[in-house]
């Protein structure tokens, strides 16, 4: 009898075992011999913050860990790497989940090529999403540019039932050399523990305390934990959105979170069809609004707002908040990049390289599309009016102060009458805390006047 040869199984940003689609035809294919491989890719690698890479290390050692240590890490190019791995262990077909991002098709369809030369095959099964990028489409076979419509067409798509992880004979082979991991700098951030099993006891504790019944009224209170904190882990594939999606009913809480995996994958999907817009502004009318940036005093508070000295304590405590564990609230980087955007009149693709300079979930589509969100480059509909105070915004969302005094401590003794404008106390700002950088009703005024010009421009 003819045993099947091994497969190998190629790892990005799928690092789990169960509901794996690609890993699961991989082993099928193979009889359950798999070569497990991960590529340690400079372009990207480099490119990412330390904390992403940091985690990325750790969620890694962890997937290794759950296949007895056989993961091989290999570091370079993945078009010579994957096609040398193939032909060290003899395997005719390399699976891999589908990449729907800029840069991941084209490498992807230079390995396929690089394989199919050699005689090898790659086949790409599943994706990182519970609805992969190009299936919600409008009647006429055009894709969505706003949410809503979007949404629904998502949840009428539907998706699988999540799958066990299969039965898996891992090869090891003295034949494929295990490069390591790589050297992950020493990092302030605290980050959160990584892999598929830490993955599935944030997402238990989340539920199991009820965070998912009150996630309509709490998610949008950076003072509680009324967030699942799931990102890292759906960023880097230690959980699949089916597998959080088959946790949720019905209730006010469960759609809302079903809701915020609907925007993470309209934003994939956006991105899918509009590659350009990972750097570049959906609405192309937008590339002429004015901003700052080219004069000493741009570049010295664009230097406070990264360092979490605006003098605004809610956008302060978010971006220290980042700073410090490589995360932040959704509500609070809504209000950072407000001001970013219309208070201080930068770039959002500096407040995006920032982001992904520092967050653990960083994800291009989401990203980038967050902050065209904001900046009204994107998706949304109403950028000319919609301006987050940073004092209101404080006084709404954390109305008790919680969050500013976690995270600026030295407001901490403030009364919750000054806290969020703590110019206005009788002593005024503390000794060590900044007066604001810029004056928001002056700086609001002057983005309404920015935005009006480019639309009376425009006509």
């Amino acid at each position: 009898m003819t045993m099947a040869p091994p497969t190998v199984m190629w790892f990005r940003r799928d690092l789990r075992l169960a509901d794996n689609l690609a890993l699961n035809a991989a082993a099928a294919a193979s009889a359950g011999e798999v070569v497990p491989l991960y590529v340690i890719d400079p372009r990207l690698f480099a490119r990412a913050g330390a904390p992403r890479r940091a985690f990325l290390v750790a969620s890694l050692r962890a997937l290794g860990a759950s296949m007895g240590k056989q993961l091989v890490v290999r570091h370079g190019d993945p078009v010579a790497i994957v096609d040398a791995v193939a032909a060290e262990v003899g395997a005719a077909e390399v699976f891999a989940a589908h990449d729907f991002g800029p840069y991941g098709r084209r490498r992807d369809a230079a390995v396929a090529e690089r394989l199919s030369a050699a005689g090898h095959v790659l086949r790409l099964v599943g994706s990182n999403y519970a609805v992969a990028p190009g299936r919600v489409r409008k009647d006429d076979g055009t894709p969505y540019a706003v949410f809503t419509p979007f949404a629904k067409v998502w949840e009428r798509v539907g998706w699988d039932a999540p799958s066990a992880a299969p039965s898996v004979l891992w090869r090891g082979d003295p034949r494929v050399p295990c490069e390591g991991y790589p050297t992950v700098p020493d990092l302030a951030a605290e980050l959160p523990a990584a892999g598929e099993i830490a993955a599935w006891d944030r997402l238990h504790q989340f539920l199991d305390r009820g965070g998912a019944h009150g996630y309509a009224e709490q998610r949008d209170r950076p003072g509680v934990d009324g967030t699942s904190r799931l990102s890292p882990y759906l960023r880097w594939g230690a959980l699949h959105p089916r597998q959080v999606l088959a946790e949720l009913g019905d209730e006010a809480g469960h759609r809302a979170m079903r809701g915020e995996l609907a925007w993470r994958e309209f934003y994939a999907d956006v991105l899918f069809h509009r590659p350009d817009t990972a750097t570049g502004n959906l609405q192309r009318a937008m590339d002429g609004i004015e901003l700052d940036g080219d004069d000493t005093a741009s570049t010295e508070r664009y230097a406070a707002w990264c360092e979490g000295r605006t003098g605004y304590p809610i956008v302060d405590a978010g971006m220290r908040q980042l700073l410090a564990t490589g995360w932040m609230h959704n509500r609070v980087r809504m209000i950072v990049a407000s001001f970013l955007v219309k208070d201080l009149h930068l770039p959002w693709t500096w407040g995006a390289r920032h982001f992904m300079d520092h967050l653990v979930d960083g994800d291009v589509a989401s990203n980038s599309h967050g902050w065209q969100w904001v900046a009204g480059t994107g998706t949304d509909a109403a950028p000319y009016f919609r301006v987050f105070n940073p004092v209101s915004q404080g006084q709404r969302f954390d109305p008790e102060g919680a969050y500013v005094r976690r995270w600026v401590p030295e407001l901490a003794e403030l009364a919750v009458t000054v806290i969020h404008a703590p110019w206005t106390s009788r002593r005024g700002p503390p000794l060590g805390y900044p007066p604001p950088i810029v004056d928001h009703a002056t700086e609001r005024q002057e983005a309404l006047r920015r935005y009006g010009a480019l639309r009376a421009s425009s006509r």
